[in-house]
């Protein structure tokens, strides 16, 4: 069985799923501003590489591939019973999405990518790297290091200050064999077998993979976009957390399409292909409104589960008298996981706040949907 990284989960189990990758030298800490929103919408599920945070340095050894961090994600996904799951990585966190996207395309939905690459530069860079961090520890490389991952302007900032010191805790093993994976990478052949949806994010001011590392994705990636991203070295999202975090929303959560997941997850694809169908140029705006305010905007926020949006929204229908609706709602509040008795119990709160002639048509209605 292949062993899991450390990984920590954010926001709704119900959600879906988000797997952030960082870059090498950095913990999952580097996707901490970013976070808080992404997690409004997804379960953000982020993992330290080898040697970094608080992965052992044991789960890869000397001569590691891409391929080996990936599978590492993808046992990570498996442990925690994840089927799908879009993806973001930054540097060779973004090399292994690219990996998982041509390698395993049926478990990708969506990928992001930034200030990565289809291959980082010659291998004996790599190679001379890793034998230095081998023989002479993290340390060895972390005044370099902080040139390359921030614009001068940045580099006194305490985001900056706070990643170094995550480069000098790494393990010297588990960095090293990340500069092996590196050093063996080279994806520049395979890139047109990419079919998820992909943005591409470049930082104008970065050393270490310069845009047109990015252009080279974007060009060989057939449903990518190209966003370069001014005032940014090769950490973009902790030089420039807010630029970067609003691609990734537009990117992994448009609104109708969230909208739509969460719609047919509710209420059922059967209803919701009988919607589609019956849409004609007269309602097509109707329908796109409730698509994207409905349930893009309100059935998608975490304050509330969905089970306890079924209750208010039973208690709502009850109240209007609304039974064509009443009848949808409550094959929808079976869906997400409530019993007949607690939809009863619903009804019979609902008697006495909403009226009892409004009740005894809601339980005419409940009970012919739960008689099947």
């Amino acid at each position: 069985m292949t062993p899991i990284p450390h990984y920590r989960t954010d926001g709704s189990a119900q959600a879906p799923v988000l797997v952030l990758g960082p870059s090498l030298g950095t913990s999952l800490a580097v996707w901490d501003a970013q976070v808080p929103a992404l997690a409004r919408r997804h379960q953000v599920l982020r993992w330290d590489l080898p040697g970094h945070g608080r992965s052992p340095a044991s789960l890869v050894t000397e001569g590691a591939t891409v391929a080996d961090l990936a599978a590492l994600v993808l046992a990570l996904a498996d442990h925690l019973g994840v089927e799908r799951f879009a993806y973001a990585g930054i540097s060779l966190g973004g090399a292994v999405g690219l990996h998982l996207a041509v390698h395993h395309p049926d478990r990708v939905t969506s990928l992001a990518v930034v200030c990565s690459s289809a291959r980082f530069g010659d291998p004996a860079g790599w190679q001379e790297r890793a034998a230095l961090v081998r023989g002479k520890g993290t340390q060895a490389v972390a005044e370099a290091t902080a040139g390359r991952w921030f614009t001068p302007a940045f580099a006194a900032h305490q985001a900056a200050v706070t990643m170094i010191a995550d480069l000098r805790a790494a393990d010297p093993a588990g960095y090293s064999a990340c500069c092996d994976a590196l050093a063996a990478y080279d994806l520049r052949g395979e890139l047109t077998a990419i079919t998820a949806p992909t943005l591409v994010l470049a930082g104008r001011q970065d050393p270490a993979t310069p845009p047109a590392h990015s252009r080279q994705l974007a060009d060989g990636i057939a449903e990518s976009t190209l966003l370069e991203l001014p005032g940014a070295a090769h950490l973009a999202p902790v030089e420039q957390p807010d630029a970067v975090l609003t691609a990734l929303q537009g990117h992994f959560t448009p609104t109708a399409a969230a909208g739509t997941a969460v719609r047919r997850a509710v209420l059922g694809d059967a209803h919701v292909d009988r919607s589609v169908e019956r849409t004609t140029a007269f309602t097509a705006d109707f329908q796109d409104f409730i698509t994207r305010y409905a349930w893009g905007e309100i059935w998608t926020r975490p304050g509330l589960d969905r089970r306890t949006r079924s209750c208010i929204t039973l208690t709502a229908l009850v109240a209007h008298g609304h039974q064509t609706e009443l009848a949808l709602h409550i094959e929808a509040a079976l869906r997400n996981g409530l019993t007949p008795d607690e939809i009863k119990e619903v009804l019979l709160q609902s008697a006495v706040y909403c009226g009892v002639p409004a009740a005894n048509s809601a339980f005419a209605t409940a009970q012919r949907v739960l008689a099947g």
